[in-house]
């Protein structure tokens, strides 16, 4: 299997995308993050669903995560509000490393080499030109183990 044969159309949203909708758009596909476009519609980051939950919790939380017990329901209802007004970038880490992209011809092996090592939830696969990266689709973790499984 090579990972033009893996790959799938994926999710994807922009740096400069409103950031809750990014969230709804996660939560709506079950998808464990999403890939983040820059200008040209290069890859320039993965958004893995955990950033954006951490991103929802109180920094006093994050600190103190005994606190997070005296918070009510009623105010653990509104931790989405967190993401108003935010873009996507907003979100992202800010030493938040290129995403994985791997070449049409690369194996299975390869790809899950490449997912393991930077630990990613997904990888990218495009085909590099002189005018940059064609995005060719979106290998995810659960895709990946599946096919391999299958294969069994």
């Amino acid at each position: 299997m090579r990972a033009r044969d893996l790959a799938v159309d994926y999710e994807s949203v922009g740096v400069d995308d409103d950031a809750l909708q990014a969230a709804r758009l996660m939560a709506e596909h079950k998808l464990p993050g999403l890939l983040v476009l820059g200008p040209g519609s290069e890859p320039k980051a993965i958004l893995p669903a955990s950033q954006l939950v951490k991103v929802l919790v109180p920094g006093y939380v994050l600190e103190d995560p005994t606190l997070a017990a005296v918070v009510d329901e009623k105010h653990a209802d509104r931790l989405c509000q967190a993401l108003r007004g935010r873009t996507v970038g907003d979100c992202l880490p800010k030493d938040a490393p290129p995403p994985p992209v791997a070449a049409p011809d690369d194996t299975a092996l390869e790809v899950a080499a490449l997912m393991a090592g930077v630990r990613s939830p997904l990888v990218a696969v495009g085909e590099r030109d002189k005018d940059g990266l064609r995005l060719l689709g979106v290998i995810t973790a659960a895709h990946l183990l599946s096919r391999l499984l299958e294969v069994d």
